[in-house]
């Protein structure tokens, strides 16, 4: 199964096909329980899960899981949230740390470049 930051490629099936997404590759941003949430899922959700998967030129779009092959975990991949920073490892897990806050100086270098 497929889960948050991992690299995939949309399986071939008649409703890939039919919005030409089939074959694409994307990384999965998210997931969902569509009965809760009411997003439109390609090839439903008979099992009321649904995977939101990113492919260039066609968006976000949410997926029944079996319709997404996982190709790598995208190791390295850095996703920063407030003040904290998380990097994927190779094995699909992730390293938390914190981030240093702007010093002084680099907040006057940012506030001056926009004068």
């Amino acid at each position: 199964m497929s889960g948050f930051g991992d690299r995939v490629r949309i399986k071939e099936s008649p409703e890939t096909r039919a919005i030409g997404v089939a074959g694409l590759e994307g990384d999965v941003y998210g997931c969902t329980t569509p009965s809760v949430t009411n997003v439109v899922v390609i090839g439903g959700a008979p099992e009321d899960y649904a995977l939101n998967v990113s492919i260039k030129g066609h968006g976000e779009l949410w997926f029944r899981p079996d319709l997404v092959e996982l190709l790598h975990n995208n190791a390295g991949l850095e996703v920063v949230i407030g003040k904290h920073k998380a990097v994927r490892q190779a094995d699909g897990s992730w390293s938390e740390t914190a981030v240093a806050s702007p010093g002084l100086l680099s907040r006057m270098k940012r506030f001056f470049s926009k004068l």
